[in-house]
Order: C-alpha cells, then sequence, then structure tokens
C-alpha cells in the first residue's frame, strides 16, 4: 500500500506545509470549479518559485481556440485543425504588500501554513501567519468558492490582520488576460498544440470597485467577458485607485492598517462566453452577476454551496466504515467529478476536467462508458447532459463519416465542439467502439431513467445514424464462415491498433445494431409519429432494418478453443507474450518504446476483452469470465488510469478479494496518492468515475442487466460496513452492507423489482428488506 500523502480525513484535504518539491502537484488536489469554468489550486498572491513548479490557469468548460494539425505525410481524411481549451484571464489575484515588501510565501519567515479542501462546503481556505524581512507579522486568511448554484460566479475572501505592528498595507487586486501558450513537453499526453498569445483584449472597463475584461480567440471567434467586483470589510482606513492596460485592469487599495485589527476584501468574478450568452449581452449578464452578488454578500453564497453539497450528498455519498483512506478517497472523486462535469449540454467533461491541459481539454468516450454511469445512478438530470450533448454532435459525426466514405455517423475520438482532433489514426479514428460506446450510454440512460421521451426525439437519431455506420465498415467475409466481420479497427487497448475483429469493438457493434432494430421497431408500435418523423429526416428503409439485423445475428465474435477465452482480435494469440511486471521501467510503454514495438507483441495498456466482459455482462459465465481475468492480467501494464477500476470489478466478481482490493486502492486513490507522478498535469476524471463503479459494481455487487438491478455485495474483511444511494427507474434506494447481512430500502418511488443473488425482490416505498450477504458465484441464472 503507497503512504498517503495527505492526513486522512473522511471530508478535507489537508496541506500542513507549503513546499516547492509538491507545489505543483499541489495545485492540482486544491483546484476549485463547477463544471462551468475551474481554477488551478495556484496562489491569490503569486508564486516566485522555480519555472517548472507551477502552472497558473483558469479554465472555461468548451470554451476552445483552433490550431492547425501540421503533419510530415499527411493523407486523405487527416484531420487539418485541432480545438484546444484556453487558459482564460487570472481573476483572482490579490496581491498584499508590506512597506513595498510583497508577501511571498518563499521570502520572509512563514511561522504558520495549512491549506484545506473542504468537501463538504465546497471552498478551499488558506491559514498562514507570516513575518516580513522586516519582522512585521500577518495573519493572513484566503477562503476560495467556485459557485455551483451560480454556475458563472466565484469568491475570493482575502483577510488579513497585524499581529505586531501598524501601518501602511497595499493590497492590489487584478484581472490579466495577458496569456501566453509556451508549453513545450515529449509527453504526447500533455502537450498543448497552441503557441504564443491565443486571444486578444477586445475591450475593458473598471469604475470604482468593479470592472470588466473581454477578450477573444483569434481562429475559432470565440468571445469570453470576465466581470470582477469587490467589497471592503474594515474599520482602518483606505483608499481605493483604479488602473488598467491592454490586457490587464486593476484595483489598488491603500489601507491605514492598525494592529489586531481585520480587513477583509471580498471580491467576487464571473465569466461568460459566446457559447451560451448572446454577444450583446455578455456585459450586462457578467456585470449583473457580481453585482447581485456583492448584493447579496459572501455569507449568503457560501450557505448556498453548503446546501447545493448537501443535496449532492444525500443522492452520491458512499459511506465506508473502517476504511478511512478509501472514504476520504472515495469522495475526493465524487467532488472533483461535479466540480468537473458541464452543467449544460453544449459541453461534456474532459479528460483531465479544468484543473489541467492534458489531452488539451478534449471530450473522449471516458465520458460515456466510465463517468456517465455515476451520474445515471446518483444524478440523472445531470446524466441527461451527456446524451444530449452527443446529439448536438451529430450533424459533426455525419460529416466526418462522409469524409472518410462512410454512410450514418462517425463520432470523433478526441474533440470539443464536434470536429475530429486526434492527428494520430491508429489510436484515434479507428477507434470505431465510440459509436457504440455512445449508443450503450443512451441504452442505459434510457433503461435507467424511463425518459422515451429523449429516446423518441433525439437518441432513436443517433443510434440509426451509427448502427449505418458499422454496415459502412463492415463486410461478410467467407473465410470467416460468411460471418460479418470488422477490419483494421482499434480497441480500447492502445498498445494494439489496426486489427481485425476486436472483440470489444465487435461485441459492442453487435449490441448498437440489434438496439436500432429494436429500437426501429417497438417506435414504430409505441411511437409511429416520431417514427415517422425520423425515417423522413434521414431516410431511414425497411431494408436497411433487416441489414442491421442481419448483421447483429451473423457478427462474428472471437473465440479461442485452445485457450478458452476470447483473442482480444484475430493476430493477439500469433504475437510474442510479454510479461507486464518485466516492464516497469519503461512505464508507461508510449514514452518509452516506438508504437510498432509496442504493437507487434502480447502487451495491453488497459483491459479490453475484461471490459466488454463488465458492460456486456450478462452473456458471459463466472468461468468464462476467470478464465479471460487469468490470461489477461499478467499482460496488461495498467499504463491507462481507467484500467484498476475493471479488474477490481471483475476480481470481486471470480473470488480475487485481495487483487480486488489493492486494485480498488489504487483507483479510488489514484490522485490523492500521486500513484503514476503525473497529477501535477491534472486529475483522472475517468478513473475517479471508475473508483465508484469499482466500489458500487464491485463491492457494493450492483449489476446492470436486461432485466434490471441485481445485488450481490461483499465488502472487504477491514470493512465494517458500507452503504450509498442508487437511482434508478424514478425511484431511489438505500443499500447498506455489513459482514454478514445486506439491506435494501425504497425510500423514493412505489414500486421497485430488483434482484438479491438472483432472488427476485419487489421493494414497495418505505420497504427495508435484508439478506445474508454469501460469497457466492456470482453467475446470473
Amino acid at each position: 500500500m503507497k503512504k498517503s500523502i495527505y492526513p486522512y480525513d473522511a471530508w478535507k484535504i489537508r496541506e500542513s506545509k507549503f513546499d516547492i518539491e509538491t507545489n505543483y502537484r499541489n495545485e492540482t488536489i486544491f483546484s476549485l470549479g463547477n463544471g462551468y469554468f475551474g481554477v488551478r489550486g495556484t496562489l491569490e498572491e503569486g508564486y516566485s518559485g522555480p519555472n517548472g513548479t507551477s502552472f497558473n490557469a483558469t479554465y472555461i468548460n468548451g470554451f476552445y481556440e483552433i490550431y492547425d494539425i501540421n503533419y510530415a505525410e499527411g493523407g486523405y481524411g487527416f484531420p487539418s485543425y485541432g480545438e484546444a481549451m484556453v487558459n482564460v484571464a487570472d481573476s483572482k489575484i490579490v496581491k498584499l504588500f508590506v512597506d513595498d515588501e510583497p508577501f511571498d510565501l518563499l521570502k520572509g519567515n512563514l511561522i504558520e501554513y495549512e491549506r484545506i479542501l473542504d468537501m463538504k462546503e465546497g471552498f478551499t481556505e488558506r491559514k498562514v501567519v507570516w513575518e516580513t524581512e522586516k519582522g512585521k507579522k500577518l495573519e493572513i486568511t484566503v477562503k476560495r468558492l467556485i459557485s455551483f448554484k451560480r454556475q458563472h460566479l466565484g469568491v475570493i475572501v482575502f483577510r488579513f490582520r497585524p499581529l505586531n505592528f501598524s501601518g501602511k498595507i497595499k493590497l492590489i487586486s487584478e484581472v490579466d488576460g495577458n496569456i501566453y501558450y509556451g508549453n513545450e513537453t515529449d509527453d504526447m499526453r500533455v502537450g498543448n498544440n497552441m503557441r504564443g498569445k491565443v486571444v486578444n483584449t477586445i475591450d475593458s472597463h473598471i469604475d470604482g470597485y468593479m470592472g470588466w475584461l473581454m477578450q477573444a480567440t483569434k481562429r475559432s471567434k470565440l468571445k469570453y467577458i470576465c466581470s470582477v467586483n469587490h467589497d471592503v470589510k474594515t474599520d482602518c482606513h483606505y483608499e481605493l485607485k483604479n488602473y488598467k492596460s491592454d490586457d490587464k485592469i486593476g484595483f489598488e487599495f491603500s489601507i491605514d492598517a492598525e494592529k489586531d485589527k481585520i480587513f477583509q476584501l471580498d471580491k467576487f468574478v464571473s465569466y461568460y462566453t459566446s457559447r451560451e450568452c448572446l454577444e450583446d449581452k455578455l456585459v450586462d449578464s457578467s456585470v449583473h452577476e457580481v453585482i447581485s452578488a456583492k448584493s447579496d454578500g459572501v455569507n449568503i453564497i457560501f450557505k448556498e454551496q453548503f446546501d447545493y453539497l448537501k443535496e449532492f450528498w444525500a443522492d452520491a455519498d458512499v459511506e465506508i466504515d473502517g476504511d478511512i483512506s478509501m472514504q476520504q478517497g472515495i469522495r475526493y472523486n465524487e467532488f472533483q467529478l461535479l466540480q468537473s462535469v458541464s452543467k449544460n449540454d453544449i459541453a461534456n467533461i474532459c479528460a483531465k476536467g479544468l484543473t489541467g491541459e492534458g489531452y488539451e481539454g478534449h471530450y473522449f468516450w471516458d465520458s460515456d462508458v466510465y463517468i456517465m454511469p455515476f451520474f445515471l445512478y446518483t444524478k440523472p438530470d445531470i446524466a441527461k447532459n451527456f446524451v444530449m450533448f452527443r446529439y448536438n454532435l451529430l450533424d459533426a459525426a455525419r460529416k466526418r463519416a462522409k469524409e472518410l466514405g462512410y454512410k450514418g455517423a462517425l463520432y470523433p475520438w478526441r474533440t470539443i465542439d464536434g470536429p475530429e482532433c486526434s492527428s494520430y489514426f491508429p489510436a484515434g479514428t479507428a477507434q470505431y467502439h465510440i459509436n457504440s460506446d455512445i449508443v450503450l450510454a443512451i441504452k442505459k440512460y434510457v433503461d435507467a431513467t424511463l425518459d422515451y421521451e429523449f429516446l423518441y426525439k433525439y437518441g432513436a437519431e443517433i443510434i440509426f445514424e451509427t448502427a449505418r455506420l458499422w454496415i459502412s465498415i463492415g463486410a461478410y467475409i467467407p473465410l470467416k464462415n460468411n460471418k460479418f466481420c470488422l477490419n483494421c479497427v482499434t480497441g480500447p487497448d492502445e498498445y494494439t491498433a489496426l486489427v481485425d475483429n476486436n472483440a470489444y469493438t465487435n461485441y459492442m457493434a453487435q449490441m448498437n445494431l440489434e438496439y436500432a432494430y429494436f429500437v426501429a421497431k417497438e417506435m414504430a408500435k409505441k411511437a409511429p409519429e416520431y417514427y415517422d418523423n425520423i425515417k423522413e429526416k434521414i431516410g431511414l428503409t425497411d431494408e436497411e432494418l433487416n441489414e442491421w439485423n442481419d448483421a447483429a445475428q451473423n457478427m462474428y465474435l472471437p473465440y479461442s478453443g485452445d485457450f478458452g477465452i476470447i483473442p482480444q482480435d484475430d493476430s493477439f494469440l500469433y504475437k510474442e507474450r510479454l510479461n507486464a511486471k518485466d516492464l516497469e521501467s519503461e512505464k508507461p510503454l508510449l514514452l518509452h518504446r516506438h508504437y510498432l514495438n509496442i504493437y507487434r507483441y502480447q502487451i495491453c495498456k488497459q483491459p479490453d476483452v475484461l471490459l466488454l466482459m463488465y458492460l456486456r455482462r450478462e452473456l458471459f459465465s463466472i468461468d468464462e469470465i476467470k478464465r479471460n481475468y487469468d490470461y489477461y492480467e499478467p499482460i496488461t501494464t495498467h499504463d491507462s488510469s481507467l484500467s484498476p477500476a475493471i479488474f477490481s470489478i471483475l476480481a470481486n466478481e471470480i473470488g480475487y478479494y485481495d487483487k480486488a482490493y489493492e486494485y480498488f486502492m489504487m483507483t479510488a486513490r489514484m490522485d490523492l496518492d500521486d500513484y503514476n507522478g503525473n497529477v501535477k498535469d491534472g486529475i483522472h476524471t475517468a478513473c475517479m468515475a471508475g473508483a465508484w463503479s469499482a466500489i458500487i459494481s464491485g463491492f457494493g455487487g450492483m449489476m446492470t442487466y436486461p432485466d434490471g438491478l441485481h445485488f450481490m455485495p461483499n465488502i472487504p474483511k477491514s470493512w465494517k460496513s458500507l452503504s450509498y444511494n442508487i437511482r434508478y427507474k424514478n425511484c431511489k434506494m438505500h443499500v447498506s452492507i455489513t459482514q454478514e447481512k445486506a439491506s435494501f430500502s425504497l425510500i423514493k418511488g412505489e414500486m421497485l423489482k430488483i434482484h438479491i443473488y438472483d432472488e427476485e425482490i419487489t421493494l414497495l416505498k418505505g420497504d427495508k428488506v435484508e439478506k445474508e450477504v454469501k460469497k457466492v458465484d456470482r453467475q446470473k441464472c
């Protein structure tokens, strides 16, 4: 077990010492956001440490600039440009000067220091006692909050108290839009393709306590505005002076500070963009936000934050009795997911959330397969944004399919606003499985929410257009007994590329085709008007439906009788087999080997066949899962943070309980304990959601089958109990598990049928059913 970096606390993350060596990492850990915008945990007063030990950034989800993709050797259908999330104006700046000596944690004498992230109340707080080089001591407290209730608003409360002197103190509050890109790295996961200055200031204004700065990207032509307002609380005399330059607005408070008297500056910040607000309304909207916030005051805003999180935790909290490290880990993961996910349907959730520029702020299949289920079963209203976001990109997916000569729609591997942004097609475009991943998310959403209006108005169109794609790229191959084959694809495992009949892809495409056929037939009977509209809109024919059904029924599904496993693809078992343990010094492999020197071996970055078995659990027996687990585990490097969660879930199913806990620990504390040494570059949102699935589907025993929810719980021996809530079919159920018993209570909704150890149980509102916990084979009857 890796030594914990932060003290264990059920609701807080605590940093008790400021250190240059850990600063970069902690900037990520103490990041705040609300899904609309986010701020890394950098210091309000600035940082004077060495280069490479800090990265200052503020991001707006889905606000991007365009850049050219340059190829040494291009090709037909290669994306010509990419999109990258923009680091926008820094609005958190509050600098303090004592006799012109700047408050700086690396200068003077830092006597006391503590920073906490409070996950119950939703803010960070720093408490510092600092002494100038001339011996003047101050107590400084800084609280920061990004509002969940008011998605455009952030608040900083900067308070100081002189401890041993009275005298002149100056506070400077700024908004600085002078942002340059110059990040250079050999790590393709982190690098950003933008260089120089990508936004220009087009207007600014400052008057008294309030001001704003408006900037626009050069190529995407998107605009945003940042407005600020201030409120001062003190008995000390002070004067305010304004200033501004091309990319900056500033507020200088000259204070006659008195010993033991508090000076408090409340800074209100808002961001709006032209993506969600009419351009001629940007100024009014943003200014109104900060005026209203100042009028309400920080106490109301902090109370709103607490109330919002109280409701969130009432649905999403996972309680572990007997393992404080995992309790802290799972809550931190859930909190960061909430901070990262868009609360509207024009944006999604980035691989690094709003904490870093890794993967350029792109949205991946991670959001559909790994992240959406967390929100689906805890906050289904947020989950709807995931599927609506994909509908809003459907025209772009149609365009991409047409570019490559296909029918239907091909969703991008990496994108922000619709186009494919992956320049390396073997790991990008060839992962056609993203189409079926999106359809699976839709299927799960409809099954769990009964939102047939969404299915008929929006979801069905995605399902039909993605089904068309499989017919375009597949073919009936005589040497495969005329089975429908999908050749030259890449599955989830990115250490194997451009293969024939990747098992994950074929099984998931089969699901896509079957569901398309089923939905079409159901709509024709139950919603004929909607169905006729779609048929006319996309030119759908009965012949196509039969094509989908035939391809699904005749899909080639790989199987090796010699090994009793599902081969990852047609060529996988014919390659030299490597042992992942022998490659520890080369992790991650993609930074130490040419791709060809990875592709030619049996070595996996992450689960592929095993992920398939988890997602389509109803198709496989316990024995099949065990054989495949035993085969693939030794050759999986877990270089992807997506990997440990799936191994934990399946290990628990087949009775490898120690491994289940070990893998769960890796995913639950991946970022808090910086397992891969790269948290400085941003959190791992999909891994965080995977941790939730590992505890709910693994130890909590919940699996979703076509006939509903099945529960086969079994918690680790060191835990006294585990409890969690699930929302499903307009009901809310509470599950509590001890070493001896599992109880299931319906706390909202009238009736819900579930299966406990394959026994069907009907829960009525207010009912509580208890069952003895069993260590049993978990094959579905």
